[in-house]
């Protein structure tokens, strides 16, 4: 549906680009990044706010040049960008003041049970909490039929305590509304739970995109994995491999200490160097080979039953089915 090539934008001394990636048809997409990665910059390229050097094509046309007003996406912004002087009623239905809305009564009313905002509508916006703005902001959006949602940070300003109702309504939007939705975050527990696709974003550059469950499981750089929160990240040569630059990650929680060296799988020789107690495990850290600092997490009851101490000596066993690559 939308195809990205080559672009480029520069901006002061930040680059973006240069950036390629296709979104499919009726799919969520989550670009995930830092703070600063230009996550808002490349939306706002596509939405033909900002004018970057590339292509753009959607539904197999050029639309490079296209003015923001004739591409007929939807945007959404951290700060919701609300009319102040206009009612929640009138802040959804101003898309109706430009262009024909298809079907635009039971749209309406649809819009307003779906999201949950039939009691506000006549509501100044400056009365509403977060949540209710975000609400609105989403209802406005869908309202212009829009082939194409862009949402930048959408739950940011939105207080926990609704967070995971709207997550649930971005989530139905795509079938119900037949929406292809492109969403920028910096939050893993939204990507994980929303993308069907996921593109991780760092300094102005894609730096892996793919399949939701394959990304945050198999991150293809260190850099990737590092961003994701993976820990214990080493060479291979300590499993045995000799190839060069190839690295494993393995989670804390997967990490076994042994009295006796076993034979099965991956089983190290270490020292454990530093104990935490913590409310239920403890967290251990122990090297191999004198250099490789492994952290572990441990849970309280089998931590007794070890009779670890800081400068034993242990080994470490790791199963090869919870081995990541990178």
């Amino acid at each position: 549906m939308l195809k990205i090539k080559n672009l480029f934008l520069k901006k002061d001394n930040f680059i973006l680009g240069k950036i390629s990636f296709e979104i499919e048809k009726n799919s969520y997409c989550v670009i995930l990044g830092k703070t600063g990665s230009g996550k808002t910059m490349l939306l706002e390229s596509i939405a033909g706010i900002q004018n970057p050097e590339g292509n753009l094509y959607f539904d197999g046309k050029d639309i490079s040049n296209i003015s923001p007003n004739k591409r007929d996406f939807g945007f959404v912004y951290q700060d919701f960008a609300l009319f102040p002087n206009m009612s929640v009623e009138k802040n959804i239905k101003f898309s109706a003041r430009y262009k024909k809305i298809e079907d635009e009564k039971n749209l309406f009313l649809d819009l307003i049970e779906f999201l949950q905002i039939k009691d506000i509508l006549k509501r100044d916006i400056k009365y509403l909490s977060g949540g209710e703005k975000q609400r609105v902001a989403i209802a406005r959006a869908i309202y212009s039929r829009p082939k194409l949602l862009l949402l930048d940070e959408p739950l940011s300003a939105v207080d926990p305590t609704f967070r995971n109702s709207i997550m649930k309504s971005l989530k139905e939007i795509v079938q119900r509304y037949n929406t292809t939705i492109i969403h920028v975050t910096h939050n893993f527990r939204e990507a994980s739970y929303l993308a069907d696709k996921i593109a991780v974003m760092l300094d102005g550059q894609i730096l892996q995109i793919g399949d939701a469950k394959d990304v945050l499981n198999s991150p293809s750089s260190i850099e990737v994995a590092k961003f994701l929160g993976f820990k214990n990240i080493f060479s291979t040569k300590i499993l045995g491999f000799e190839q060069k630059n190839k690295f494993f990650s393995i989670d804390p929680n997967k990490i076994d200490f042994l009295k006796e060296k076993c034979l099965d799988d991956y089983c190290f020789e270490c020292k454990i160097e530093k104990i935490m107690g913590i409310t239920d495990h403890y967290k251990i850290f122990a090297t191999v080979k004198d250099t490789q600092s492994f952290f572990a997490k441990i849970p309280k009851q089998i931590f007794m039953e070890l009779k670890l101490n800081e400068g034993d000596k242990s080994y470490i066993f790791i199963n090869k089915k919870d081995v990541v690559f990178i």
